[in-house]
């Protein structure tokens, strides 16, 4: 889910987005300053605030990153949306691809 963040970094502003959202982190993009693994940087969302460390960095271009970050301050509905119904979609997706692997693969072996 795509949603606008301020990512604060020693004590500097940046705007960036969410690309994907749970509700103990987040991939990060259109981040266009020097990031390092293991480093905490406060993030707002709204009017929202909690710290993150960053656990991956990816870089995409030669001036934009993505970044992993896992949150040090859990906050019910940190992100402004319910990811209830979004966690149960996915665990029932997992459960139907577990599901489809385990046919395919028990008929392959008769």
């Amino acid at each position: 889910m795509v949603l606008p963040v301020k990512i604060t970094i020693n004590d500097t502003a940046h705007l960036a987005h969410t690309v994907d959202i749970t509700d103990t982190g987040a991939r990060l993009g259109a981040l266009r300053t020097q990031l390092q693994t293991g480093a905490i940087i406060s993030l707002q969302r709204g009017a929202n605030k909690a710290k993150f460390r960053i656990v991956w960095i990816r870089h995409l271009a030669p001036n934009e990153l993505q970044a992993g970050v896992e949150c040090l301050e859990p906050q019910a509905k940190f992100w402004g949306v319910d990811l209830s119904d979004r966690n149960q979609a996915e665990k029932k997706k997992d459960m139907q691809a577990l599901m489809t692997f385990l046919a395919s693969h028990s008929k392959s072996a008769m």
